[in-house]
Order: structure tokens, then C-alpha cells, then sequence
């Protein structure tokens, strides 16, 4: 297995979490551009924006339309009436919330999985606990799933997570579906067990990352004290208009499921016929293995390529999907 040969900085900088091209190209300026960004996990192929009004930019944003947006979240995500939807600016602001909300002390975390939970937690002083069997939760004050996990796409049954509620009841039991939107049999969302808080983001999916807006699914008293938490007027007035027309339309959603499943096949027999091992993935991204992966980065980086190293996992590389024709060629001649 080699190591990056990066300065120790660089290396900080590209594994602690994707989408920060601007290190990329302070480390490579004279790489090929524009510059592919396949280090996220956001849909490549973005909602088309709607017309937004004048007065989402020069008013505040409006608590009867914020209402409306949250509606329309728990419509589309089939949301029983027992449970209370919340809009925030990006699922991360929720995660975040919560770990300054919940009184937890030990919080388990199953699996390598997305880091944002266990900083957010440990930021607000709890011991992070990481598991690799769902039933080792069961003893924490607090405990995380992500499902699908991220990076490997792993998926856990809804019937499994539901027990595991029960018995941590009223302990809270978070369950990330960031990326379910296209892998959602096994979703929580339309009918949380009791303790459980489903959280969904709405920038991967829609490809609008950058409109930051995450919801959580989550019992009413809970989600009183996460929009106190949040504060007013927490989503922005265009983010409200967007995910509004956004999440209404179900054909958009189902066509990009296909277009998506499609390209995530493409991009594991890229993958294989370039020598990596497939370890798992989601429609929007797939992990990958190889010995050299680390020099294979640094390979794909001079070449105006960005995936996703993880310090803990020297030997997997996560790969995005490429937006178009001409990144596909690119990849191709960079894992060639």
C-alpha cells in the first residue's frame, strides 16, 4: 500500500471532507481545466431553477411559505401525520443542532460513515463510541446510523433500525437518509419509530448543493426546540421557492433515478476495467479500492480530477459521478 505523497497539509485538507476543489487547485495550479469534481456525492445533473420571485430576495423569508415548503417535504417523503417535518439551511446545520440539543453523553456511531456526525457530537463534549454492529447501539445515550452509509453505500433494514428504536426508547436514535432519495426502501421517514429522527437532504439529490436545505423528521416536542435552535427566518427565501417546486415534481425525481442508475453501472465498469475492486456506492457515488490508490489520486489530481481519499482507508479512493461527456473521457484517460 503507498502512502499520498502530498505534504501533510494538503493531505488534511482533501480527506477531511469532499468538495473543497479549492484546495486542488492551490496544490495544482497548472492542472488541466476546468477542474471535475467528483469528490461529493451530489446528483451531476441539477434541477432546473424555476423562476424566483423579486421579494424572495428583498424580503425576509415568509413563515406561510416556510410552512408550505415543509408541506410539500412530507408529501413527497410520505411523512405519517404523527411526526412534525423541520426545514433547515442544510442537514448539517440540523446535525450540529442536535448534538447542542440532545442530553447525550456517549454517542454510538456504526461503521466508517460520514465524520460531520461524530465532530458535531464531540464539539459539544460527548465520548463518540464507533461500532460496527447495529446491536453494540443499543448501550449508547445517543447512537447514528447513516443509511445509505456513506462512503460505502450499506444498507440497513428499516426493521433492524425500528428495533433498535424500541429499545433505546426514549433515547434518540438519529438515522441520516441523505442519500435515500434514490435508494429509499428502507427509509424511516414515512413512519418514524418512536426516539427516531430521520434527517434528509435536499442539495444532494436535486443537485443543488449550494442552495443549503436539509429537513428532520422528528417527534413535535423535539422539533419545537430545534426551530428554537434555529432561529428565525433559518432558510433563505429562494431555497424556500426552489425546494417548493422542486419537491413536487415526482417525474423529474423518478427520471433522474433511472438516469443515475444507469451512469453508476458506467462508472463500475470504468472502474474494473482500470483495475480497482468495487466496494460499494449509492446512484450517486461509488467506493473503490485499490493497492496505489493513493498515488492514483495524486495521478488523477495533476490531472484536473478530484475524488476522495479517507485517511482511515489509505487503499479507497470514492468516486462521484462526471456530469457530462467530455469528464467521462477525462476520468477515463486519468484511472487509464
Amino acid at each position: 500500500m503507498t502512502a499520498i505523497s502530498l505534504p501533510r497539509a494538503a493531505w488534511r485538507a482533501f480527506a477531511h471532507h469532499g468538495g473543497d476543489l479549492s484546495a486542488a487547485q492551490r496544490w495544482f495550479p497548472d492542472a488541466p481545466k476546468p477542474w471535475i469534481d467528483l469528490s461529493t456525492g451530489v446528483n451531476p445533473h441539477p434541477y432546473p431553477l424555476p423562476g424566483i420571485s423579486p421579494e424572495a430576495w428583498t424580503r425576509l423569508p415568509d413563515s406561510a411559505a416556510l410552512a408550505r415548503l415543509e408541506a410539500a417535504a412530507a408529501a413527497r417523503w410520505r411523512v405519517h401525520a404523527g411526526a412534525e417535518i423541520v426545514a433547515a439551511p442544510g442537514s448539517q446545520a440540523i446535525i450540529q443542532a442536535l448534538a447542542r440539543l440532545l442530553p447525550a453523553r456517549r454517542v454510538g456511531v456504526l461503521g466508517a460513515t460520514y465524520q460531520g456526525h461524530a465532530r458535531a457530537w464531540a464539539a459539544a463534549g460527548a465520548e463518540i463510541v464507533r461500532v460496527e454492529r447495529l446491536d453494540e447501539l443499543a448501550g449508547c445515550d445517543a447512537a447514528v446510523v447513516v443509511n445509505p452509509n456513506n462512503p460505502d453505500g450499506r444498507i440497513v433494514a428499516a426493521s433492524a433500525l425500528r428495533g433498535l428504536a424500541s429499545r433505546m426508547a426514549p433515547r434518540a436514535l438519529i438515522v441520516d437518509e441523505a442519500f435515500a432519495d434514490f435508494d429509499p426502501a428502507e427509509s424511516l421517514a414515512p413512519d418514524p419509530p418512536a426516539g427516531a429522527i430521520v434527517l434528509r437532504s435536499f442539495g444532494k439529490s436535486f443537485g443543488l448543493a449550494g442552495l443549503r436545505l436539509g429537513f428532520a423528521i422528528l417527534p413535535p416536542d423535539l422539533a419545537a426546540a430545534l426551530r428554537a435552535a434555529l432561529g428565525p427566518w433559518a432558510v433563505a427565501g429562494p431555497a424556500i421557492e426552489v425546494g417548493l417546486t422542486a419537491l413536487a415534481d415526482g417525474p423529474w425525481l423518478e427520471a433522474t433515478r433511472g438516469r443515475l442508475e444507469r451512469e453508476a453501472e458506467r462508472l463500475d465498469r470504468l472502474l474494473t476495467a482500470t483495475g480497482w475492486t468495487g466496494i460499494g456506492g449509492t446512484h450517486l457515488f461509488r467506493l473503490a479500492a485499490r493497492v496505489d490508490a493513493g498515488d492514483r489520486f495524486v495521478a488523477l489530481l495533476r490531472r484536473g480530477i478530484l475524488a476522495r481519499p479517507f485517511a482511515e482507508a489509505p487503499d479507497r479512493l470514492r468516486f462521484g459521478l462526471p456530469p457530462d461527456e467530455a469528464a467521462w473521457a477525462r476520468l477515463a484517460e486519468g484511472l487509464g
